[in-house]
């Protein structure tokens, strides 16, 4: 691990979980190659040798074991020592690599981050933060999109600093506009715990805090971070990416009714590709474990080559950019 105030030398490689997802190892180890050798991001992979195929000239670092998506994240880490999951986050630890990827177990991707780097010091709990597209200019980041069910307002309040920092080394914003996930936009709407959170924002120093903004606003808002509790975020990330998911395979079906609409498409095709494209999570480069006193992405479970490639950038670019200073200086300026 890097010193305080100093980004993760670039020379390390990227950890990456050669047995998570859905799609491991082949996709898993398909991207790490693609990464390695045409982004020239050094690349660890973890896992058992045995299965991984032809690695090219990657290193390797061997695991016995697999934390399947179906085992209980905490015991998965406690009882599975020599795990994929594991052995990635202690090659992070140790200073054997500047970040770890994962399309694996998410709980127990957490789980291991957290058990073997450690908190930062002074954050209350590790959120995720993911990226939402929004068309024509960076994704908004929202967190915590899963990780603490139950949140206090100090949690919040902490994820507000965590996220501004993260958008600011992920994005280059420099004062990122910060939004609460309300039912309406005004400061007495929402939950006890909405209420007291917006007080506290309002009068935090070192944030850019624009008050509270709705489930529409998560794609078209202004609000670079957008905070919220973890299980209000999963549900808003779940149902946006299910509606996405429904206009896009309804769309297709009515361009496939029949000649007219099949040529309307060839037509339209092209303009409405990059709109595709930014909503593609292939495209997104994974969710971020912002906390930990290192560097996790997590990817989504059915992550192709595409998406390793995208997720090992971005862990490259974070970690070598300093985000874990980033985060400490955000939640303990002194």
């Amino acid at each position: 691990m890097a010193a305080a105030g100093q980004a993760a030398p670039a020379g390390l490689p990227v950890a990456v979980d050669a047995m998570g997802g859905d799609k491991a190892p082949g996709e898993i180890v398909a991207g790490a190659r693609q990464a390695s050798e045409e982004l020239g991001i050094p690349v660890l992979l973890v896992g058992r040798p045995e299965e991984l195929g032809d690695t090219g000239d990657l290193e390797i670092l061997a695991a016995t074991e697999v934390i399947e998506m179906e085992d209980d994240p905490g015991q998965g880490v406690r009882t599975k020592k020599d795990s994929s999951l594991v052995r990635a986050a202690e090659a992070v630890r140790d200073g054997r690599a500047l970040a770890m990827v994962s399309a694996g177990n998410t709980g127990a991707t957490m789980a291991s981050a957290l058990l073997r780097m450690g908190r930062i010091r002074g954050i209350s709990r590790p959120a995720i933060a993911t990226p939402i597209p929004r068309p024509a200019t960076h994704p908004s980041v929202l967190l915590d999109a899963g990780a603490n069910a139950e949140c206090s307002p100090a949690m919040l309040v902490q994820f507000a600093q965590m996220g501004s920092a993260y958008a600011t080394a992920r994005y280059g914003t420099p004062r990122p506009k910060v939004a609460l996930l309300s039912i309406g936009e005004e400061k007495s709407k929402g939950t006890p715990l909405v209420k007291e959170t917006h007080a506290l924002l309002a009068e935090l120093p070192g944030i850019s805090f624009m008050g509270n903004v709705e489930g529409r606003d998560l794609l078209a808002g202004e609000a670079d971070v957008v905070v919220t509790d973890g299980f209000t975020g999963n549900v808003a990330l779940k149902s946006l990416e299910g509606a996405l998911r429904f206009f896009m395979d309804a769309l297709l079906g009515v361009f496939d009714t029949d000649e007219a609409t099949r040529g309307a498409a060839q037509v339209l095709f092209p303009h409405l590709a990059p709109f595709a494209a930014a909503f593609d999570p292939d495209n997104t480069g994974g969710a971020m474990l912002l906390g930990v006193d290192g560097v996790c992405v997590i990817s989504h479970g059915s992550s192709s080559a595409r998406a390793v490639v995208a997720a090992v950038q971005v862990a490259h670019d974070v970690a070598t950019g300093g985000l874990v200073d980033r985060l400490k200086q955000a939640v303990d300026p002194g």
